[in-house]
């Protein structure tokens, strides 16, 4: 009986695995597709906080050279600390996100076309709506432009 059971059990935990290592195949993917050009993602008010407290931790403990301690005692500070203490660090965190928000409509609209912005549902691809010539134009106008430098 004990068998019969390991047995069964042997298959679902081959699966779990597979499952398992194609989440991970497609992490990377993932990540092997982000834009270095894009913009990146502002702090968090915790790191805002956390960059003025590394300083201030550093002229207090110069002697202590671990990045994990001064970590710990930054993150059990912004436990301790109320909101109205937090309050600038999330003002200052607002703020980049807003620009960073800015930003990031600027950057997708330079993808989009230089400004042109490209209906996802309209069926035309860049060049189409940039030009306001179809595809079949632009094909032949290239097709003509290498067979003049052929001659």
């Amino acid at each position: 009986m004990k068998r019969l059971r390991i047995a069964q059990k042997k298959p679902e935990t081959e699966m779990l695995k597979q499952g398992k290592a194609e989440n991970k195949k497609a992490k990377k993917k993932a990540s092997k597709n982000k834009d270095s050009n894009a913009p990146k993602r502002p702090a968090s008010a915790f790191f805002i906080f956390m960059e003025d407290f590394r300083k201030s931790f550093k002229e207090n403990y110069p002697d202590n050279k671990s990045i994990a301690v001064a970590g710990k005692a930054g993150g059990e500070r912004w436990k301790l600390m109320s909101d109205a203490e937090k309050a600038p660090y999330i003002k200052k965190a607002r703020k980049k996100m807003a620009e960073y928000e800015i930003a990031l409509e600027a950057y997708k609209k330079k993808l989009d076309g230089y400004g042109v912005d490209v209906p996802e549902d309209s069926g035309k691809s860049f060049s189409e709506v940039v030009s306001g010539k179809s595809s079949y134009e632009i094909y032949d106008e290239a097709e003509q432009d290498v067979s003049s430098q052929r001659n």
